[in-house]
């Protein structure tokens, strides 16, 4: 985290904005950041049924690994919406780069969940502190857990669980920091005991091996956990209001087709997501999995997302909280809503 915030210090000065288009144009080119999980998938939806096109936009995709990794190519300039967890959102906004939240995604996305071999550990232990401290005494080793870097929704909820609710003890457990893709697959091949995951990796891992057990869903690990949120770079908010409200209207949409029928929805989301890996199947599993609670208004996770940072201040990845005023912009949601 120290890292990143020297390099959104540096990226500060150089941010560039794309300019508005003529008034004759009919569509707004739009660079969007995503990382590849279910809480993305009302973007994926909005795009795969055309919406955002008819919406008058006119996006191309990055994909990325983890939040921290995306804000350096929002404040260099390199794309216009955010699509990833909150918490790098604040340090952003702390060093100068006008960022804000215009819908959230989904909640309690992040679980906690153990490889076989620590797996039984849970299984027979009185507490889940003492089960990563009797895997220590047996295996002679700390717990091995994957998670995306310092500063990520995954690491501040995994640390949370493990400090403040399964009150393990830090000798028990090692965590490394890596990214999604080699999240899932470290887990799959034994070379991490357990990870902080979220769908479709949750589904997927599962379906490979029944062996790796779900220990804490969302809910436990940090309750109304702030997740996936999507966040519009201030000049090209100002530049192009319309089109902002456009993105949040089909956002919207797209939350209500994977509410109300998730079979069409997991079609597009597969497309977005699959990489040849899994199947329309899965992917449908995975949006009506309790680690997916899909929600768009960006109020829903204010106080979550207040208690997340005061948290992330307490383990030394934030300097400081940041104000949560200016962040959350509901204006284009409430316009979208209005009776």
């Amino acid at each position: 985290m120290r890292l990143l915030i020297k390099a959104l210090a540096l990226a500060a000065g150089l941010i560039a904005t794309a300019a508005p288009l003529p008034a004759a144009a009919q569509q707004v080119p739009v660079r969007i950041g995503v990382i590849p999980v279910i809480g993305a998938a009302p973007v994926f939806v909005a795009n795969g049924e055309g919406w955002l096109k008819e919406a008058g936009l006119a996006p191309t995709f990055t994909t990325f690994e983890s939040g921290p990794n995306m804000i350096q190519a929002l404040a260099s300039g390199t794309i216009d919406v955010y699509v990833a967890g909150i918490a790098p959102l604040a340090v952003a906004r702390t060093k100068g780069i006008d960022v804000r939240v215009v819908a959230a995604t989904a909640i309690e996305e992040m679980v906690f969940v153990a490889a076989p071999k620590l797996a039984p550990y849970f299984a027979s232990a009185p507490s889940k502190a003492e089960a990563f401290k009797q895997f220590k005494a047996k295996e002679g080793r700390p717990a091995r857990l994957a998670t995306q870097p310092p500063g990520s929704v995954p690491n501040t909820t995994l640390q949370h669980w493990l400090w403040e609710v399964a009150k393990a003890d830090k000798a028990d457990v090692e965590i490394v920091a890596m990214g999604i893709d080699a999240t899932q697959q470290a887990l799959l091949a034994g070379a991490v005991d357990g990870a902080s995951i979220r769908e479709p990796a949750l589904t997927i891992v599962q379906a490979r091996n029944p062996k790796i057990a779900l220990i804490a869903t969302g809910g436990e690990m940090f309750p109304d956990q702030p997740g996936t949120v999507v966040a519009v770079y201030g000049k090209f908010a100002d530049a192009n209001p319309k089109a902002v409200e456009g993105l949040v209207a089909v956002l919207v949409k797209a939350t209500a087709l994977l509410k109300n029928d998730p079979a069409k929805a997991a079609v597009p989301v597969e497309a977005a997501l699959g990489k040849g890996i899994t199947d329309v199947a899965t992917i449908q599993k995975a949006i009506s999995s309790p680690a997916a609670k899909f929600v768009t208004d960006p109020r829903t996770i204010v106080e979550a997302t207040k208690k997340m940072q005061a948290y992330q201040v307490s383990i030394g990845t934030l300097d400081k909280e940041a104000p949560t005023d200016g962040l959350f912009d509901a204006k284009p949601f409430d316009a979208v809503k209005k009776p």
